[in-house]
């Protein structure tokens, strides 16, 4: 393993991504669906407090950048004309389970259970952007993907303790990033 202060490279890293999907969301290249962005800053946000509880540490701090990226991009998708707040019957699904992860977390009085639910919750609101990349890679930006998994990959390397809390969001994070990243990638140069 790694010494866990290159968590702060993943940080670096996955904000430097992030950067570069909100320059994208900007110039109107890269068309967001807001509800999907939203529940991707909510999910992660559950996730990086219920690690916090568990008392995860500095790796947490890769599930925050997961959840605050998605933040900075929804509020830039405002300013694009091209950004799309569409409700769907998967947006309500992601939404109860959502509200199920906070609901089980209380009755349990078990963070790993609210990091559980996160992680699907946030696993469901990717199938349209995964759909999305896979048709329509034009429409996506692979670098925040990219950035996102190898900075899950560090985060991953910088674990001493492997139990659930630790690995299970820089995990995800590393598998739905590296098959966005494919998507788009591949389509692209087809």
């Amino acid at each position: 393993m790694i010494n866990q202060n290159f968590v702060y490279l993943a940080v670096i890293l996955s904000f430097l991504g992030g950067t570069t999907y909100l320059k994208d969301t900007l110039q109107g290249k890269a068309q967001p669906n807001r509800v999907t962005w939203f529940l991707w800053m909510l999910f992660p946000t559950i996730g990086f407090l219920a690690e916090i509880q568990k008392g995860v540490g500095i790796q947490s701090l890769l599930t925050f950048m997961v959840g605050f990226n998605p933040a900075l991009i929804l509020i830039a998708s405002f300013f694009s004309k091209k950004a799309v707040w569409k409700l769907g019957t998967l947006d309500y699904v992601c939404g109860a389970v959502a509200l199920l992860a906070l609901v089980c977390w209380q009755l349990t009085n078990d963070a790993n259970v609210a990091i559980l639910f996160s992680v699907l919750a946030d696993g469901l609101a990717a199938v349209p952007t995964v759909v999305k990349s896979y048709r329509y890679p034009q429409t996506e930006n692979y670098i925040i993907y990219l950035c996102g998994s190898l900075s899950a990959v560090i985060t991953l390397l910088t674990i001493q303790q492997w139990a659930f809390q630790y690995f299970a969001f820089p995990l995800y994070i590393f598998l739905m990033n590296g098959l966005l990243t494919f998507f788009i990638v591949r389509k692209k140069r087809a």
